[in-house]
């Protein structure tokens, strides 16, 4: 199958606009975290529950990637959206814990439509440039999350909690004309008959990168997800006000941004591992000073840390990308399994421990056990 060397910027640009609509609405649990452990009485282990909710549909990924494999990608990239903006607007005015969880199931299934073929769409229109197509393409999702807290916490200033619902008409507009741009957009699939052995195969061959990248993404989950899942959390306890919280989840965010679009490109030039390497170092000694210092200067620390922590992923996904499979789409699924469980099963255990110690001695403690990134990146070829 041979693709167009050309790197299609406004193609790209389109795709990494449908994810910043997506990724908008999908960050809204996090800034609204404390209101809903003060309305439902949740420990921080139910809390945390709520994310791992959100991600458990990504165990369906590769199943995802294999029907995708057969049929148009863009349509799974034009519905997910839609479904989205409908189910994280509901959440203020969900009545029960139980609803809480419904909701975000649904939000689990849309971005599993949504993250599994996207990038391999970027991979056919990023030329020989797969790294800078997958900094844009994360560009948009760190933008929208660091846009997302602003938005649902103005929601709430407007109409109440309850009344996050008025947001539904603002992501469907942004829905149908993604409608309109994207019908007109080609984008192939593999005309590969499925086989179980040649799956199998497919796998086998990637399987030591993907053990590598289990061992990478668990233990920067540990600091990441200690952010993106309980920052507005920790701040608010910490006396802090919950706009207050919102904002520094937002200005996380948006370095976050800055990282995943410059990371992926300077790769391209210096190596996936080098730069993984250098993220590696610096995330742990960042998040320990962040945790130590007072308000002023743990923000620039906060500033600092984001810019490296999501580093990881638009180079992780390029690697993948860059793999030799007929299925990529598959392969991208397993990544993106990989990617989004890692990330819930260490937030349950940073809600076990804060509900256990405090939430203060688990930021120290994980900023010490992401350390174990370290050992796994030295593994990865040069």
């Amino acid at each position: 199958m041979q693709f167009k060397k050309k790197f299609q910027s406004s193609n790209i640009a389109l795709i990494a606009f449908a994810h910043f609509i997506h990724d908008v609405y999908s960050s809204f649990l996090s800034p609204i975290l404390p209101l809903l452990i003060e309305k439902f009485s949740l420990s921080y282990t139910l809390a945390g529950l709520l994310t791992i909710v959100q991600r458990l549909p990504s165990l369906l990924n590769p199943l995802v990637g294999l029907i995708a494999d057969k049929i148009s990608l863009k349509y799974f990239v034009i519905l997910s959206p839609s479904i989205t903006v409908i189910a994280m607007s509901l959440l203020g005015s969900a009545p029960s814990y139980i609803f809480l969880v419904i909701i975000l199931l649904f939000t689990g299934i849309s971005a599993s439509m949504f993250h599994v073929p996207a990038p391999v769409m970027i991979k056919q229109i990023a030329g020989d440039r797969i790294g800078k197509g997958m900094s844009f393409f994360m560009l948009g999702g760190e933008l929208a999350r660091s846009i997302g807290p602003i938005v649902i916490l103005g929601g709430i200033s407007l109409w109440g909690l309850s009344g996050t619902y008025r947001l539904i008409p603002f992501g469907l507009v942004a829905s149908v004309l993604l409608f309109f741009k994207f019908k007109n957009l080609v984008i192939v699939h593999t005309t590969v008959k499925v086989k179980k052995k040649m799956v199998v195969s497919s796998f086998k061959k990637v399987l030591p990168l993907f053990i590598l990248i289990l061992g990478i993404t668990f233990f920067n989950s540990i600091i990441k997800g200690t952010l993106t899942t309980f920052l507005a959390v920790y701040l608010t306890n910490k006396g802090e006000s919950l706009w207050y919280a919102g904002i520094a989840l937002s200005v996380f965010q948006f370095a976050g941004a800055a990282g995943t679009f410059f990371s992926g490109t300077i790769s391209d030039r210096i190596g996936r591992r080098k730069i993984l390497l250098i993220a590696s170092i610096l995330n742990p000694m960042l998040f320990f000073l962040f945790v130590i210092s007072n308000s002023m200067l743990s923000i620039l620390f906060l500033v600092i840390l984001g810019f490296f922590i999501f580093a990881f992923t638009p180079v992780l996904m390029a690697l993948v990308n860059e793999s030799d499979s007929d299925f990529p789409t598959f392969i991208n699924g397993v990544f993106m399994t990989i990617n989004f469980l890692t990330s819930a099963i260490t937030i349950s255990i940073i809600g076990f421990f804060a509900d256990w110690f405090s939430l203060q001695t688990t930021y120290i403690g994980a900023s010490i056990i992401g350390l174990g990134t370290i050992p796994f990146v030295l593994k990865l070829k040069k």
